[in-house]
C-alpha cells in the first residue's frame, strides 16, 4: 500500500516546471506542484501538501497535516509491535513444525 505524507512547502523552485521544495522533519525534497499550483504560487509557501511519489497531490490545513503526521507516527509504533508479535508467532510456528 502506498501512502501520501504531509510535508510543508518551503519554497517555489521553478515557476515554469511547477517545482516546489518541501520539508518534513528537516528533510527537504523537490516535488512537482502541478496538482496544487495557483496563479500566485508564492501563496503556497508555508502551506502543507500531501506528497505522493514526488507530487504534491493536494493541500492540507495545518490541523489535517498534524493529525495525519500523528497517525503515521502511531502506525510506526504499532508496526514495531506487530513485527514483534509476528516474530513470536513465527517462533511458535517453527516450534510446532519441530514437534
Amino acid at each position: 500500500m502506498c501512502l501520501g505524507v504531509p510535508a510543508q512547502i518551503i519554497e517555489v523552485v521553478d515557476n515554469e516546471l511547477h517545482t516546489l521544495q518541501v520539508s518534513l522533519n528537516g528533510i527537504k525534497r523537490e516535488v512537482n506542484g502541478s496538482c496544487v499550483w495557483t496563479e500566485n504560487p508564492q501563496a503556497l509557501v508555508g502551506r502543507w501538501a500531501l506528497i505522493h511519489v514526488g507530487f504534491a497531490m493536494s493541500l492540507l490545513s495545518d490541523d489535517e497535516a498534524q493529525q495525519t503526521l500523528a497517525a503515521l507516527a502511531e502506525l510506526g509504533a504499532s508496526e514495531h509491535e506487530m513485527e514483534d508479535f509476528a516474530g513470536l508467532n513465527q517462533a511458535a510456528n517453527i516450534k510446532e513444525m519441530d514437534s
